[in-house]
């Protein structure tokens, strides 16, 4: 577009006013983050216009200092909502399989910020929020979860241009994170316990750690009995990323009778199941009542009353908790703890550490053993 006109502001980084073919009002030039903005003053008096831009640097002046992020028109007027929907969206491109638990984490940050404008969004407002939050007794983990989403979908605006800055988040400490793990007697009292068609499935958590929801989908065309070993495709980990478990003796014998269970008989129709934990063909669904009356039979339970006075029974393990286990039992066992956390599916060490339990055994043995070293270089004689 031709500049009709152009008029040079004070020194150098003052702009200039400029006006262009097809517009009478002055157009305000000038670099924010080195990088050119145009932006009309609205306004055709040139010493109206002076002012606008005056105004303008002031902004500027302050993003430079922190003060305030200096704002195009563009950014002023995205709101959270477009934000939030951007997030989905690269979710689904990206085929995060634990999106979907994630969403209910986002209802109550949509039903509070949604209709924001995103540069009204700051730190004060967040905290006011997770104050709000708390005061309705919700558990810090869960705002944590939704907040950690707000701010990603700011990172993800910040990255495309959407907004020039994002607000500082705070992060609630969290003081639920489970500790549960199984010793090998309590375990072969839940599996005694369990429908026939989890037994295997269980045992197969208890030996490789995998998650409850890649066991579940495992496929027989990622099994190979021949060679030995599993091998997860990625687009079924919850991380994305593919991993391998060779066969050990018990987990041999496992896949062996998963083999034989294949052949399903439906109206007098033979069928052969893709999956390889399945309920007749079809696949599992939710055994939450069957793991409950389990770890029940078991003894693993505790007893809570309701307000009416009625007993009920709350078991004390999850399924999850095998993935602990897991854990835990391979590096007892020797296993490098790289190759554990390739087992298991853990990216980072800081996770893997949360679920390499240290039980009261595990620190009697070591007591133990620091005894003995202590007695020996005494000269004492242990009895």
């Amino acid at each position: 577009m031709k500049a009709l006109e152009r008029v040079r502001l004070g020194g150098r980084g003052q702009g200039t006013l400029a006006r262009f073919e097809g517009s009478p009002n002055w157009v305000f030039c000038h670099y924010v983050h080195g990088t050119e903005r145009r932006e009309s003053t609205g306004t055709s008096d040139f010493k109206l216009a002076r002012r606008v831009a005056k105004q303008k640097l002031d902004e500027v002046a302050a993003d430079r200092q922190g003060l305030k992020p200096y704002l195009v028109p563009a950014t002023r007027r995205v709101r959270v909502d477009e934000l939030l929907d951007a997030l989905e969206a690269d979710a689904r491109l990206r085929q995060i399989r634990s999106w979907a638990s994630f969403r209910s984490h986002l209802k109550p940050v949509r039903a509070h910020f949604g209709g924001w404008c995103a540069p009204d969004v700051t730190a004060a407002a967040i905290d006011a929020y997770i104050e709000d939050r708390l005061e309705d007794d919700c558990a810090p983990a869960s705002i944590n979860r939704g907040t950690q989403l707000l701010g990603q979908a700011f990172r993800l605006a910040l990255e495309r241009g959407k907004v020039t800055a994002f607000p500082s988040i705070r992060h609630l400490p969290e003081k639920n994170v489970r500790e549960g793990f199984f010793e090998r007697p309590e375990f072969e009292a839940v599996l005694a316990a369990l429908p026939e068609a989890l037994r295997d499935l269980t045992l197969f958590a208890y030996l490789t750690g995998w998650r409850r929801g890649e066991i579940l989908t495992l496929r027989w065309t990622d099994v190979d009995m021949g060679g030995g070993a599993i091998r997860l495709r990625p687009e079924a980990s919850k991380n994305g990323r593919g991993r391998t478990v060779v066969f050990d003796p018990t987990l041999r014998a496992l896949m062996g009778r998963g083999q034989q269970a294949r052949l399903v008989e439906r109206g007098g129709a033979v069928t052969v199941a893709d999956l390889v934990f399945h309920r007749d063909g079809a696949p599992v669904g939710d055994f939450r009542k069957a793991w409950a009356s389990a770890c029940a039979a078991a003894g693993l339970y505790h007893v809570e009353r309701d307000a009416d006075g009625t007993e009920r029974k709350v078991h004390e393990r999850l399924f999850h908790d095998l993935r602990r286990t897991a854990i835990r039992n391979m590096v007892r066992a020797g296993v490098p703890e790289r190759v554990a956390m390739e087992i298991s599916g853990h990216r980072t060490r800081a996770v893997f550490d949360r679920y390499n339990i240290v039980s009261e055994d595990d620190l009697r043995a070591a007591q133990e053993k620091v005894g003995r070293r202590y007695a020996v270089a005494a000269g004492e004689e242990l009895r």
